[in-house]
């Protein structure tokens, strides 16, 4: 072998291994971000979400933009935030209009200028993404879309302000049950009539709609559409993740044990969240894994809880106790 092909062979070798160092030292900057944003420490997780894009060479996926805005927004640093923004908009193509206008981590930004532009990009993008899709059910899927989501995402701020078992708190949810009983009125005629479309047809939102509608009924109707739903999957028409959602509150209704931790559960006298009973538990990262989620331990942080596999099965062993 000749020596500058052994030399740039090393190269390349030497390269792959500072890339890959520095894309875990990103994972491990993301995570601590994320974490701190759980804390609601919004500053420090908005400065450690840099601290990971210069560790990538200014680089970083746009979810962790958008992420990384939305700290910088509730720390009230608008300039920084809109930074992110206009960046996963021009360059990224951020396109997801619907969950852009109903984060309420973004309220503070909605009186400066430069949100509108910051709509006008991304809602141009999303045009230009759903050129060819059936737009008259595209928009028909965006409002149920904020309807679902918007309603939810003020969920924590109303318990927070009220209290949970405040009257607003009930009224609060009484006003999503309604929303969502009109809304899987709508979206049974299109899935009775048309099956579960794919992307191509309503686009990746629109899709996610769906999933969302089916998820938030109630278990009679979870188990008539669970089957299509895995149809879907086969076809490249629903995501698996999505499905894996579903498969697991429908066991759960069924009084048998979830498969890949998505459900969880809070007492209702401490108010604590618990993941809801889970069958082989010591393998549920492996199950997540092959449908495209991460692993239990990052997906629990979002309740401030840590994965206690021990815990877990003594605490599933005495729910189980006390049904008989």
């Amino acid at each position: 072998m000749k020596k500058s092909t052994i030399l740039a062979i090393l190269s390349l070798l030497m390269f792959n291994l500072s890339f890959g160092q520095n894309r875990e030292k990103y994972s491990e900057l993301i995570k601590e971000a994320w974490n701190l944003y759980q804390t609601k420490d919004y500053k420090q997780s908005a400065e450690k979400y840099s601290e990971a894009f210069i560790a990538l060479g200014n680089k970083g996926n746009i979810s962790d933009r958008y992420n990384a805005a939305c700290s910088w927004a509730l720390a009230k640093e608008i300039d920084s935030s809109f930074v992110q923004l206009f960046r996963i908009a021009e360059k990224g193509n951020y396109s997801n209009f619907g969950h852009l206008t109903t984060d309420t981590d973004l309220d503070t930004l909605h009186s400066d200028k430069r949100w509108s532009e910051v709509l006008d990009k991304v809602k141009a993008n999303k045009e230009k993404a759903e050129a060819n899709l059936d737009k008259p059910l595209v928009a028909i899927l965006d409002t149920i879309y904020q309807e679902d989501q918007g309603l939810r995402r003020q969920i924590s701020k109303v318990e927070e302000k009220y209290g949970r078992d405040s009257d607003e708190m009930i009224a609060h949810w009484k006003k999503i049950s309604e929303r969502d009983s009109i809304n899987l009125i709508k979206i049974k005629k299109i899935l009775d009539e048309r099956g579960w479309l794919g992307p191509d047809v309503i686009g990746n939102q629109g899709n996610i709609t769906l999933f969302l509608v089916i998820q938030h009924s109630d278990q009679a109707v979870q188990e008539k559409y669970l089957p299509m739903m895995r149809e879907a999957v086969t076809k490249g028409n629903a995501r698996p993740s999505n499905l894996a959602l579903l498969e697991d509150r429908v066991a759960l209704g069924q009084g048998k044990r979830q498969i890949y931790g998505s459900q969880i559960g809070r007492n209702p006298e401490t108010g604590e969240y618990f993941v809801s009973p889970l069958i082989d538990p010591e393998n549920v990262d492996k199950r997540r894994a092959e449908v495209g989620l991460g692993p239990i331990e990052g997906y629990i942080s979002n309740w401030n809880m840590t994965w206690d596999v021990k815990k877990h099965i003594e605490q599933t062993e005495k729910m189980e106790n006390e049904k008989k």
